[in-house]
């Protein structure tokens, strides 16, 4: 199924960028740079998650509506990125040169009017715009309960990618992910909401809002329990203070109990599994799909 999906990305961004050359060839480069990046490579994490909550559900596998559903997931995931890459200046995304910096580049190189920063940060926020609109246009198709969720999906991700940038600028980060342990809610900086939303609309998708409960349960402690084993391995957002606090603080008598902590959540998440209306087989696949999450594979 994932193989559809990408498929159903790569033709619509052929589609579009076909079409905007014959238009006007400069609109052909917002569509190029999301082409980019789509295809440079990547989990495709939220795809992949929105599947599992499908099947596990019941849902058809020739089921076209799940295909869509994970590629407007995957384009909301590269509008975010995108801004995120110019919010932090960052000057590589999946082995590439961003957005933000390769239209500046080009903007220095021709010698055009004004600042190439500027030009390269306000090319770079329109791509983000042109995904996000691409994820809108087949989300849009989406039986109501899916796009009800669809429509929550992004308006929480945008307030919990402002809430980290914010907390960041404020110096009120905290580098230890202690509230995710308490539960996240509405506006979650760190984007729990991304794991409970892509669930839920493979829930829906297959008819299943009797999974909503124990897909909640299960989404919130496995997203602590990978908040946990991202701070100890020093994955995306846990540089920094984060890594002060590791190489200063953390020694081995803390690591040991942030594992028992990261065991706790997935006892969390296998017992809400295990209260699901689900089949045998795929109880066993969310239990393992867990561990894969949290890194205890």
């Amino acid at each position: 199924m994932l193989d559809r999906v990408e498929e159903r990305l790569a033709r619509l961004l052929a589609d579009e960028s076909r079409s905007r050359r014959t238009a006007d060839p400069r609109s052909a480069v917002l569509v190029a740079g999301v082409a980019e990046l789509v295809q440079a490579g990547a989990e495709r994490a939220h795809p992949v998650i929105c599947l599992t909550g499908y099947l596990a559900a019941g849902g058809d596998p020739a089921g076209e509506d799940v295909v869509a559903a994970c590629a407007a997931l995957e384009l909301i995931d590269t509008c975010l990125m995108i801004r995120d890459d110019v919010r932090k200046n960052a000057t590589l995304r999946r082995g590439i040169p961003t957005l933000h910096i390769s239209h500046a580049a080009e903007h220095e190189r021709n010698g055009w009017r004004g600042e190439s920063r500027r030009f390269g940060e306000g090319t770079a926020v329109l791509a983000g715009d042109l995904a996000v609109a691409y994820g809108d246009r087949i989300a849009a198709r989406l039986p109501y309960p899916a796009r009800e969720l669809w429509d929550s999906l992004r308006t929480e991700r945008t307030i919990g990618a402002h809430a980290e940038a914010a907390a960041a600028t404020e110096y009120l980060d905290d580098a230890w992910p202690g509230q995710c342990l308490d539960g996240c809610g509405d506006g979650c900086a760190a984007g729990w909401y991304g794991l409970r939303h892509a669930l839920l609309i493979g829930a829906a998708l297959a008819g299943r809002d009797d999974l909503r409960e124990p897909y909640e349960g299960y989404a919130r402690a496995l997203h602590a329990a990978w908040r946990i084993r991202g701070f100890l391995r020093g994955g995306p957002g846990f540089d920094g203070d984060a890594q002060f606090l590791r190489d200063i603080f953390f020694d081995a008598e803390a690591r040991e109990k942030a594992e028992e902590t990261i065991a706790g959540l997935l006892a969390r998440a296998d017992a809400a599994v295990a209260a699901a209306p689900v089949s045998p087989r795929w109880r066993t696949e969310l239990v393992a799909f867990a561990r894969r999450v949290a890194g205890c594979e």
